[in-house]
């Protein structure tokens, strides 16, 4: 392992960003458990050995949470900062009030202002296989789908592509579309129009976009999606542009949970997955690599840390930035202390002061505060 990553370290650097899911809802900051965290089966209210009952095979290091806790946001922004990570790919919905879009969106707009307040990026991967819902609830007619899926981009042009903080790939923004499972490529040229920005498929370019971005996929096992990301790097030269992917594994709950049918499994092979797939997004030489995911617990894709892998997929992250990153391994436990002590009812005005430090990347005297 040491030399696989010695020769991540030793490799250009992209821009390098987390795909981010803002769906969980726990209490008190919510009245009640959200569905990722249950998926109507589980109970987190229940306890076993001291963890929480939710729909997952692995257990958030600091517990099962609300995406829209300010403390927990603190601290996964912190924790992106300190892993070498340059921002987060959001998971986003749109902002209609069926479902959880709604909270989503509102959690969605929180995180970025800790995303920002850290000095990291942000983009968007649209889900649009919200639009059917939408029809669904009367939100959307069929007929005006296009109209409202343009008024989407240009909700997101006004809002967000402008930022300073947005990722831009030749300064034009970049946008995933995680699919497309709605629109089809005449539609999303319409949705497009005269908004200049770069969108990305899963996998590939659909028909329309500038090119693909690549994503797991687990059914057929290991072996299978090893041999589809090999392929997705021999289809990428015809594209405008690509965006690499890592990961640590696919585990996901979602036959015990009675949701479904399990997607497959992709084994983690004590971490050679996440480094593996790392070597080969350097390899290809994309200017954007995005990990899946920060936080799919239901999936188990995740690299948050864990209670059975701790910090090992961030310390992995770190390697990249080995030789000019301006953090340690020890530096990453930081954040979860500072989350720890907000919870224990510490001095807010003495743990405010730790987290600017933080921020500002003073890890050392923050350390000592904390």
């Amino acid at each position: 392992m040491i030399s696989l990553l010695a020769a991540i370290a030793l490799s250009p650097r992209p821009l390098v960003l987390a795909h981010y899911m803002p769906w969980y809802s726990a209490p008190p900051v919510s009245k009640e458990w959200g569905w990722h965290w249950t998926m109507n089966h589980f109970d987190p209210s229940k306890k076993i050995d001291g963890k929480r009952q939710i729909a997952s095979k692995y257990y958030p290091l600091i517990g099962p949470y609300d995406s829209n806790d300010p403390d927990v946001l603190e601290c996964q922004a912190l924790l992106m900062k300190f892993a070498g990570l340059d921002g987060a790919i959001i998971d986003w919905y749109g902002y209609e009030d069926v479902y959880d879009y709604k909270l989503n969106h509102r959690n969605t707009v929180h995180f970025i202002e800790y995303l920002k307040k850290a000095n990291l990026k942000f983009a968007i991967c649209f889900e649009d296989q919200t639009l059917p819902n939408l029809i669904k609830f009367g939100k959307v007619k069929e007929e005006n789908a296009a109209l409202y899926g343009r008024s989407l981009l240009k909700w997101m042009d006004k809002n967000w592509f402008a930022s300073p903080s947005y990722v831009k790939l030749n300064g034009k923004p970049v946008m995933l579309v995680f699919g497309p499972q709605y629109y089809k490529a005449p539609q999303w040229k319409e949705l497009t129009a005269g908004i200049d920005i770069d969108v990305f498929g899963v996998m590939g370019d659909h028909g329309f976009a500038t090119g693909g971005f690549a994503w797991p996929n687990p059914r057929g096992g290991t072996e299978r999606a090893d041999a589809e990301f090999e392929s997705f790097y021999k289809r990428s030269p015809a594209w405008k542009a690509f965006i690499a992917g890592a990961y640590p594994r696919f585990n996901d709950i979602y036959a015990e949970a009675k949701v479904h049918d399990s997607w497959g499994r992709v084994e983690d092979r004590a971490g050679r997955t996440l480094i593996g797939t790392l070597r080969q997004a350097l390899a290809s030489k994309a200017p954007l690599i995005q990990v899946a995911t920060w936080n799919d617990w239901g999936e188990g894709t995740m690299i948050e840390p864990s209670v059975e892998n701790g910090y090992r997929d961030l310390e992995i992250l770190q390697s990249l930035r080995r030789g000019n990153m301006a953090y340690s391994a020890a530096d990453l436990r930081l954040p979860v202390r500072l989350l720890r002590l907000r919870k224990s009812g510490a001095s807010r005005t003495r743990l405010d002061k730790a987290a600017e430090l933080l921020f500002q990347g003073k890890t050392a005297p923050a350390k000592e505060l904390l």
